[in-house]
């Protein structure tokens, strides 16, 4: 798999106007580094190898919590990823997104409430829910907003999510405020989510469908479209692509993804309600993007897993000191936050979005000293010609 943020060719896979024609003496060189073994590569590999083994591992030390945790984990990858891609690569903040994490949940809850008990029609229903709200969510804002981000843009989002959680809350008929139990968990026919490590490994393989689209997008002449947004969108207009549309459909695309956590969320948790909505939920995702790097594939799911880990770990710490064990387990939100911040002032691009940069540097000072060298190689000869 290409890295996260390799330099792009251009927005029609050709060399970029102006660029410098590559040298034949650096293929062998690009293609070395390309095979190289770097600190990113490792932990990524470990972050997916080590979530796929997950249930291995809890059925070894009989923790069945385990599946349970992680699958939590997963869904919340699978939603930070969706965001993730419009915030890390569109500089488009959302505040809203959690509205589309209820969505698909609901269409779980509400249509095995009327005894609709298979997945096909909850994940299709969802879907369908999700494209219409998002289109006409996603004009709406980015018109507003003037096709940018901001402030204008965060609000709007913000409003929307909060006109959608208050009309659940009014729904009475299905449980109002205080949610709505899912009976059933979804029937695919050919298996089905009852099992937990059946929907664990469902969404394992959600989360992996979802990274590998993601990677061919911002890999294609689209995610160049969108990267080129974020950095000068008037640019990008001038050059004759409808920003807009790019951005609309970067924007429903992400929504969707959240709308396919949502309905494993109800999956898991067997209950829907109104809080899946709420503002915060979005901001935990901003938060898991942010503490793993904006901009980059695994970031997200890298954020998710420490995020929740540490909350799971702080919320039910036991050293055997009473005063210390109450107040880690009583403020382990303030305790989180603390992190949160260390991280953003220590690493600035999030835990893996620091090795991301990093690699990125190292690359750049290697080729300028390759191009110092070959100059020089170049004056060598020309000297002896003469």
């Amino acid at each position: 798999m290409a890295s996260d943020q390799d330099p792009p060719r251009s927005a029609f896979g050709a060399s970029p106007p102006g660029g410098h024609r590559q040298r034949p003496g650096r293929a062998g060189s690009a293609a070395a580094a390309g095979l190289k073994l770097t600190l990113r590569t490792a932990l990524a590999t470990a972050v997916i190898v080590g979530l796929g083994c997950v249930p291995l591992i809890a059925a070894l030390l009989n923790q069945p919590f385990y599946v349970t945790l992680f699958t939590r984990i997963l869904i919340f990858a699978i939603a930070a990823s969706g965001l993730n891609l419009i915030l890390g690569y569109g500089a488009l903040v959302s505040f809203g997104h959690a509205m589309y994490l209820g969505l698909g949940a609901y269409a779980v809850g509400l249509l095995g409430h009327h005894g609709i008990t298979s997945g096909w029609a909850h994940v299709g229903a969802a879907l369908v829910a999700g494209t219409v709200v998002a289109a006409g969510v996603g004009a709406i804002c980015l018109r507003t907003a003037r096709g940018g981000g901001g402030m204008a843009f965060i609000m709007i989002t913000l409003a929307f999510a909060q006109m959608l959680f208050f009309l659940f809350v009014s729904l009475r008929e299905y449980g109002g405020d205080d949610g709505l139990p899912v009976a059933t968990r979804s029937d695919f026919g050919l298996f089905s989510l009852a099992s937990n490590v059946v929907l664990y490994y469902t969404a394992y393989a959600v989360l992996l469908l979802v990274l590998f689209f993601f990677w061919r997008l911002i890999h294609a002449r689209f995610g160049m479209v969108l990267r080129g947004c974020k950095v000068n969108e008037r640019r990008m207009a001038a050059l004759g692509f409808p920003t807009l549309r790019y951005k609309l459909a970067a924007y429903v695309l992400s929504a969707l993804v959240c709308v396919l956590a949502g309905v494993l969320m109800a999956n898991l948790t067997k209950f829907v309600a109104p809080s899946y909505m709420a503002w915060s939920v979005s901001g935990e995702l901003i938060v898991m993007i942010v503490l793993g790097g904006m901009g980059t594939l695994i970031g997200p799911v890298v954020g998710a897993t420490a995020l929740l880990m540490l909350e799971e770990a702080l919320s039910s710490l036991k050293i055997g000191i009473d005063a210390v064990d109450r107040l880690v387990n009583q403020h382990w939100l303030a305790l989180i936050g603390l992190f949160v911040v260390a991280v953003v002032l220590v690493l600035k691009q999030g835990l893996y979005g620091r090795l991301v940069a990093r690699d990125a540097r190292e690359e750049q000072r290697g080729d300028r000293h390759e191009e110092r060298h070959e100059e020089r190689q170049e004056e060598r000869r020309e000297g002896a010609s003469r």
